[in-house]
């Protein structure tokens, strides 16, 4: 996985979708990848299920994971990494190993209920 450089939101409209209708830049598509360019400031993580302390289930690939750590190694630091959810994604205690890495921030969506 990389992050790479999108210019506009016209550049982000012309990505091809994949098989699993993401929009994303195709093979060879020659673009300034972030870690070569001096890094990362902030990540939003997607994931199935959240702790409040920071951990978080995804899918099993470790893809976030792993490009967190390539952060790590390239630039000054890991970037700050903010996950947005529903109340009902938030769990006690998510399965965590020690390939995992914590969140920073957990922002709670709230139900849109003001009583």
């Amino acid at each position: 996985m990389n992050m790479l450089r999108l210019h506009s939101m016209d550049d982000f409209n012309s990505l091809p979708k994949t098989k699993w209708n993401i929009k994303q830049p195709a093979e060879g598509d020659d673009r300034e990848d972030a870690l070569a360019t001096g890094g990362l400031d902030l990540i939003i993580i997607p994931g199935l299920g959240f702790s409040k302390r920071g951990d978080r289930l995804g899918r099993g690939k470790g893809y976030y994971d792993n490009y967190q750590r390539r952060c790590m190694e390239t630039q000054s630091g890991k970037p700050y990494t903010i996950a947005l959810a529903y109340k009902e994604q938030i769990c006690d205690e998510v399965p965590v190993s020690e390939f995992d890495v914590t969140i920073d921030d957990v922002l709670i969506g709230s139900d849109g209920d003001s009583g």
